[in-house]
């Protein structure tokens, strides 16, 4: 049974996700009708992609009878509003990170997704490359002894990047690249609340952070720093210390290809792209759509590797730290 897809927003992240899908066999995916707030835009995201359908609005794709799940690639602060329309249409729905701006729509969404009894999933692709698989059954067997320390870095110049630096266009470090250091960390602790939060944080005369360090303290012990930066490249690894080892994930820790455990390295390539991409190894979505797949055939609402919760867990944490930093939406306010 083919998993049909269509695509909300025909932006750049839509045009590797949709690459992604397209890795995987035309049996089990099929993209079947894009939507952009612009028609032209959507015909020819349609052309590109050689999908059968196009609107010029995300009501039409709503509407759209053969869809079995919508993957939503708007820009940050659209995530809860067009979610929800998607999902009251008895959509089931991938909604691109962060879920939403903060913790209070991230439970409305996980609500509505409740009340219309549909599958939603956070896209964060990270958890579901094959690279990230193996970290987690390391973790599991206790490869590297008692986890103590976790280090994460993201940092790329995206200062001139209107979406990544504009306040009403949800930017900010944490929220558009940080988000996955945390989702790291939380995923190496198996989704464990942190005792304390620590953040501090370079703002833009945007009102956004240019730049934080988020410092967790887990129960016995167990620390994390997350460090992540719109104005420098940074490292981009991240570091898993145990008692018995350590487990390294080279650059690019978001779209991991590699791992170094105990200083032997395995490759976990993902596939070449038919067409260009916009952004590095994006053809590893491909992982996170076949989750929501699997997911769908097993009737599952949610994705066990990326819960609700875990989702939930996600925003919080962002949430303090922007909280410490000073950065305030307007979505924080009502």
């Amino acid at each position: 049974m083919v998993t049909r897809w269509g695509i909300c927003s025909a932006g750049k992240i839509s045009h590797d996700f949709t690459v992604g899908l397209k890795s995987l066999p035309p049996e089990d995916h099929q993209v079947v009708a894009v939507a952009a707030r612009n028609l032209k835009q959507a015909q020819e995201f349609a052309q590109t992609h050689s999908i059968p359908r196009a609107y010029g609005n995300y009501e039409d794709l709503a509407k759209d009878t053969e869809i079995d799940v919508v993957y939503v690639g708007t820009i940050h602060p659209y995530h809860l509003p067009v979610s929800v329309m998607l999902m009251k249409a008895k959509k089931n729905v991938l909604c691109e990170k962060p879920l939403a701006m903060n913790l209070r729509e991230v439970k409305e969404i996980v609500a509505c997704a409740k009340l219309n009894n549909i599958f939603l999933m956070e896209a964060v692709w990270t958890r579901f490359f094959p690279a990230s698989v193996e970290i987690s059954r390391l973790l599991t067997q206790g490869d590297i002894g008692e986890v103590k320390v976790v280090r994460a870095d993201f940092g790329v110049p995206l200062r001139d990047v209107p979406r990544s630096v504009e306040k009403e266009l949800g930017g900010g470090a944490l929220l558009d690249i940080g988000i996955y250091c945390v989702q790291f960390v939380c995923m190496v602790y198996k989704g464990e609340k942190p005792e304390y939060i620590q953040a501090t944080g370079v703002c833009l005369d945007t009102g956004v952070d240019e730049a934080m360090v988020v410092t967790l303290k887990f129960s016995q012990g167990r620390m994390a720093v997350c460090t992540c930066s719109l104005a420098v490249e940074l490292p981009n690894d991240a570091v898993v210390v145990g008692t018995k080892g350590t487990i390294r994930v080279p650059a690019h820790m978001w779209c991991p290809t590699s791992l170094v455990v105990n200083g032997k390295e395995t490759q976990y390539p993902v596939p070449e792209p038919y067409i260009p991409l916009n952004f590095i190894n994006s053809t590893g979505m491909r992982y996170e759509a076949e989750e929501v797949r699997q997911c769908l055939l097993k009737g599952l609402k949610e994705s066990p590797r990326m819960s609700h919760a875990d989702s939930a867990l996600l925003a919080e944490i962002m949430d303090e730290a922007r909280r410490q930093v000073g950065v305030v939406y307007s979505q924080d306010k009502q």
